[in-house]
């Protein structure tokens, strides 16, 4: 969905100093570094082929999740409810699922997970909930979700800043939801991340973790587990006449303290939160051409708000794509985004 706006910028010093001085299309396309956005993240190439296009009578955009079926497809969840499997190297639609609540209602669907058993989890960010569907499209299982982080008055998240990322851990026995945005009564700025652990085939509540933004302007849009059960987090905001920042994080969730029965994450100094580090502010990203239809910081920058491991390269690193949520706006993009990521950081 569209992040709120806001009316203070986000932008970081690089950013700004990039946006005011630099011209697009001046990196020497020969230079080692041509494609750099940092020393731990490169963006390879980006595509716009699916911007405003339709499959089958179904619109394609709208895209907040992206994950790496059995198959060795892509499947693409919109979030207006339709789940979409797309060819790995054209990115070319080959079905178009849509979804639906138990009462036959669409889902503001945000996050997904394709199983080891290739079942799909889906997070929506309105009750919020995830939901477990068969392939064909049927419910099969709702996770339960802890009380306080149920929107109000049931309990203290606001509507829409909800469940938003979505991701299985290494072993594929824990899996963890991102909240886009702080509880009330929280910090502005610390989200918590909740976990399920599978018992005898069903995920049962785990720990809950604090995580915190750079700002309270960003959101978490998404994350995605690492091979070795660290996660990168997408850190996102969006200010009007300036445009989106981005920037991409790794998390580490090791001795971070279980909130889950925290109250309130407000001055409490024996909190550990996850310890995270920067990998790349994505305005920093050379800009391969990229047009905008808004301004931005970067041409490049659009609504991401998907993001999946697929791999990795010959050097070890991991191969990481983004999209961008288009949110069916003529000002804004679908746009694909294939990075290499460094995690030895």
């Amino acid at each position: 969905m569209t992040p709120r706006k806001r009316t203070r910028p986000v932008l970081s010093a690089t950013l700004a100093a990039a946006f005011c001085l630099a011209a697009p299309g001046t990196a020497d396309a020969n230079s080692p570094d041509a494609h750099a956005c940092s020393p731990a993240v490169t963006l390879d190439r980006f595509s716009d082929a699916l911007d405003k296009t339709t499959y089958d009578g179904t619109y394609v955009g709208n895209l907040s999740a992206l994950a790496v079926d059995r198959d060795g497809s892509l499947a693409a969840l919109g979030d207006r409810s339709t789940l979409f499997r797309l060819d790995a190297h054209g990115l070319r639609p080959t079905e178009a699922l849509p979804l639906a609540d138990e009462g036959g209602k669409e889902l503001d669907s945000e996050g997904l997970v394709v199983d080891r058993d290739g079942t799909r989890l889906v997070s929506s960010e309105t009750e919020p909930s995830v939901r477990r569907y068969s392939r064909t499209g049927k419910i099969l299982e709702r996770l339960p979700v802890p009380e306080n982080l149920r929107v109000a008055p049931a309990g203290r998240a606001t509507a829409n800043q909800t469940f938003e990322g979505l991701t299985l851990l290494p072993g594929g026995h824990t899996l963890l939801a991102s909240m886009e945005y702080a509880l009330a009564g929280d910090d502005s700025g610390t989200v918590r991340f909740q976990t399920w652990t599978r018992e005898h085939g069903r995920f049962r509540l785990g720990a809950q973790y604090a995580y915190r933004t750079d700002s309270p302007e960003l959101g978490v849009p998404e994350v995605q587990a690492t091979p070795d059960g660290r996660l990168l987090v997408l850190e996102r905001g969006f200010t009007a006449g300036v445009g989106n920042t981005v920037r991409l994080h790794l998390a580490d969730p090791r001795h971070a303290t279980d909130t889950s029965r925290v109250e309130h994450l407000t001055g409490q100094p024996g909190v550990r939160l996850l310890r995270k580090t920067p990998l790349a502010d994505i305005a920093d990203c050379p800009t391969l051409g990229a047009t905008a239809r808004q301004p931005q910081p970067n041409p490049l920058l659009d609504n991401i708000e998907g993001m999946t491991v697929t791999g990795r390269d010959g050097k070890g690193r991991l191969k990481v794509l983004l999209v961008s949520d288009d949110n069916q706006n003529p000002a804004q993009t679908t746009r694909f985004y294939y990075l290499r990521v460094r995690t030895s950081v």
